[in-house]
């Protein structure tokens, strides 16, 4: 394992005179007037060591195996470096292949590779400019996230993956079943006998943890989660994964005013430790990907978050002398360009959208005083839309159950998410950002595909 100071990224910040190591995978090689031009690159940071050695001073046989993709390790010694960008450089006396690459059919070449065809090759486009920032940018990001929440005293809880119930009642679930799909059993009526299968009950891939977050929020207070979720929308939209990351943070003693403040602080909170931990990635993007990433996240960062109710948004959004894609009416959900007009021309910063109609939204939310409307909010950011959802949560028993029934719901499945209006309820809030959206809002990627490390869509489950 690589010590401190023997990544890339310290040998980029080294003083020339040192004597070092360096392990990394080639980007390139090339050899111009008896000299060997090795570009290295180890992942830990967004910039490549360039490795020169003289002609003679390693073996022909020893760099014979140095070609792109390659593993290798390589002695020598820090020196200044005459080369525009770069202010120092490694003079290789040393070459060892650790992993050698067939270079006729190592498909990282020295050229433009289309997004489409790098997700062919998932296991090895990790190692090119573009999708090393994201990932970078990625671990950061998780990173922030836990921080925001283990400084404010937030319990950090694992809720399940295997789940009996649907949170968001959208019914788009994947089953998990041990039964022989080839020979399903049956009951004397022809259903399905689920008490042959392993647990004995239709059982599902979680959706969503808050359902259980709530259990643990009236006990911690306060509590966040932070996994992997599933829905089956049989989409094949830039925006849409069957399989993505969730942080869902739960609040006792928390209403809707506090959930949106909380929202506001946390999503300043990780734009600005990405802007001062993964600058050289952002700049990449700033340059390559969309040109406005680093101007747009630090607005969101120093500017005060707008508060527009449902209502007052859609009386703008029918004011805006346009026609829409999305026919604008009280009782129609916001699509994107409703949100990015909001966000972008009228409002001009993020906008936190609350007091949504209660029929485009899910069971769980607290009814508001108004009969048609629930304490619902999200937070709509400019260049992406929606980026965080949430709400005050339904804490009133008999109000609950009706919800329950009035959206078809099996109450019994549900009989433990009543216990908790029966046994201690409170007024309780709280909301949930999915971390690819976010990634793509940081990053500037437009494929959600391009965010996550092995993406699984309809039809696609590689790797």
């Amino acid at each position: 394992m690589l010590k401190p100071g023997e990544y890339v990224r310290d040998l980029l910040e080294s003083e020339p005179g040192r004597r070092v190591t360096a392990r990394g995978w080639v980007k390139t090689r090339r050899d111009s007037k008896g000299l060997h031009f090795v570009q290295l690159n180890d992942g830990s940071c967004f910039r490549d060591l360039q490795v020169v050695i003289e002609a003679g001073v390693v073996p022909e046989a020893d760099l014979a195996a140095v070609t792109t993709g390659a593993c290798v390790e390589v002695d020598g010694e820090i020196v200044a470096s005459p080369a525009a960008g770069q202010r120092v450089e490694l003079r290789g006396t040393a070459v060892r292949v650790l992993g050698p690459a067939d270079p006729a059919t190592y498909p990282l070449q020295k050229k433009g590779h289309s997004f489409e065809f790098l997700r062919e090759i998932a296991h090895l486009r990790s190692r090119s400019n573009t999708f090393g920032a994201v990932f970078r940018v990625r671990s950061a990001l998780s990173f922030a996230i836990h921080r925001f929440f283990q400084e404010r005293g937030f319990v950090y809880v694992h809720t399940p993956i295997i789940t009996a119930s649907d949170c968001e009642g959208a019914g788009s679930l994947f089953g998990v079943t041990t039964l022989d799909l080839s020979n399903v059993p049956r009951t004397k009526d022809g259903k399905v006998d689920y008490s042959q299968d392993f647990f004995g009950k239709p059982t599902y891939l979680t959706v969503s943890g808050q359902l259980e977050g709530e259990a643990f929020a009236l006990a911690f207070s306060n509590i966040y989660t932070f996994g992997p979720t599933f829905r089956a929308e049989n989409s094949n939209t830039p925006r849409h994964l069957a399989e993505f990351w969730m942080v869902e943070p739960e609040m006792a003693f928390c209403d809707l005013a506090d959930d949106m403040k909380i929202a506001e602080e946390f999503l300043k909170y990780v734009i600005g430790y990405a802007l001062e931990h993964c600058r050289e990635d952002l700049e990449f993007f700033n340059q390559r990907i969309e040109k406005t990433v680093i101007s747009t996240l630090e607005h969101v960062v120093n500017s005060p978050f707008e508060h527009l109710t449902y209502t007052e948004a859609i009386r703008l959004l029918e004011n805006a002398n346009r026609t829409w894609e999305f026919p604008v009416h009280f009782g129609a959900d916001l699509q994107s360009e409703h949100e990015r007009y909001l966000t972008e021309e009228k409002i001009g910063r993020p906008v936190i959208v609350t007091d949504y109609p209660k029929e485009i939204k899910a069971f769980y939310m607290r009814d508001n005083d108004d009969g048609r409307t629930v304490r619902a909010m999200d937070v709509l950011a400019p260049r992406i839309g929606e980026i965080i959802g949430g709400s005050q949560r339904e804490e009133r028993l008999d109000v609950l159950r009706e919800k329950i029934r009035a959206h078809g719901l099996n109450e019994a499945s549900y009989s433990w998410y009543l216990d908790l209006r029966r046994f201690g309820s409170v007024p309780h809030a709280g909301f949930g950002l999915g971390l690819e959206r976010l990634l793509m809002y940081v990053t500037g990627m437009k494929n959600i595909r391009d965010v996550i490390p092995f993406a699984r869509t309809p039809g696609s489950a590689e790797f």
